[in-house]
C-alpha cells in the first residue's frame, strides 16, 4: 500500500494531533521512503541494531515507540549519518509514537499489558503533560502470583519492592520509567503499582507509602504496544510484519 495512506490510518488511529508528549518526540512520520509499504518491522527502540533487523527482514516501514530524535536536534555526522545512510539505501520509512501508544485504549502498552494480566481496568491513572497516561484496575491475586504473571507475560524477573499487602487488590500500570509515580499510585489508592522502571529513591518511596512496586523492565513493558499496533495494521491492511527484539535488560 501507499505510505501516505498508511501514514494517515495511522496518525488518525492513534489520535497523534491531540495527545500531548515531549517535544523530543516528534509523533508521527519522521523518515519517508520513496512511497509504497509491503512489509512492517516492529521495534521498542530506534537504533542502528533495529534499522539493520528492518533491513535483514526486507521491511520498508520502521514502527517504533522511542524514534529518531530523543538526543534532540543534532548534526547527521558519525553514528547518527550512519543510521540516516543506511535507512536511506534501503528505503526503508519510519514512523514514532510515543505517548499516544502508550495511552491508546486498544494497541497501547498499558492496555495490552493490563489485558494480558488479567487486570479488570477502572480507570485513568498517572497523569503527565496535562492526561493521564496509565491505567489502574482490580485484580485479586497474591502478590507472588502476580509477579510470576508478570514473569510468564514479559519473560523477566520483576525487581519487586514488596511494601504493600500481600494479596493485591487495586493495581496500576503504567510502562516505562514511571518511578516518578508512585505518589500518584498512593494517591490513587492503589496497593500495588507495576511500571518499568525508577531511580534510586524510588526504594524508600514505595517503602514509606507501603505500597508494593514491581519494575519490570523498561525495555520488556513496553514491547507489548508495538507488537499490538503492527498485528493490528497487519490484519487491517494484510501486510506481513516482524517484531525486532533487542532487549536492553533495562
Amino acid at each position: 500500500m501507499h505510505l501516505r495512506d498508511l501514514v494517515r490510518y495511522l496518525d488518525e488511529y492513534l489520535n497523534v494531533a491531540n495527545v500531548p508528549d515531549s517535544t523530543r518526540a516528534f509523533n508521527g512520520l519522521q523518515l519517508e521512503n520513496t512511497g509504497s509499504v509491503t512489509r512492517l518491522a516492529a521495534a521498542v527502540d530506534f537504533s542502528q541494531a533495529s534499522i539493520a533487523q528492518a533491513v535483514d527482514a526486507g521491511a520498508d516501514l520502521l514502527l517504533v515507540h522511542h524514534g529518531m530524535f530523543w538526543g534532540g536536534s543534532e548534526r547527521h555526522t558519525g553514528h547518527r549519518y550512519h543510521r540516516l545512510a543506511s535507512l536511506i539505501k534501503h528505503n526503508v520509512a519510519v514512523y514514532s509514537a510515543h505517548l499516544p501508544l502508550d495511552v491508546h485504549p486498544v494497541v497501547g502498552n498499558n492496555a495490552v499489558l493490563a489485558r494480558a494480566l488479567g487486570i479488570r481496568v477502572a480507570g485513568p491513572f498517572g497523569e503527565e503533560c496535562g492526561i493521564a497516561i496509565g491505567l489502574w484496575g482490580e485484580l485479586d491475586m497474591s502478590r507472588d502470583d502476580l509477579v510470576a504473571r508478570v514473569g510468564s507475560v514479559l519473560g523477566c524477573s520483576p525487581r519487586v519492592l514488596p511494601f504493600g499487602p500481600a494479596r493485591v487488590r487495586r493495581v496500576g500500570v503504567l510502562t516505562g520509567s514511571g518511578g516518578s509515580f508512585i505518589p500518584q499510585a498512593e494517591t490513587a489508592g492503589l496497593d500495588t503499582y507495576l511500571t518499568g522502571e525508577g531511580p534510586h529513591h524510588t526504594f524508600f518511596e514505595a517503602e514509606e507509602r507501603r505500597l508494593n512496586v514491581l519494575f519490570g523492565g523498561h525495555y520488556a513493558t513496553e514491547t507489548v504496544g508495538v507488537k499490538a499496533l503492527a498485528a493490528h495494521l497487519s490484519e487491517k491492511f494484510q501486510l506481513p510484519w516482524t517484531f525486532l527484539d533487542h532487549p536492553t535488560g533495562m
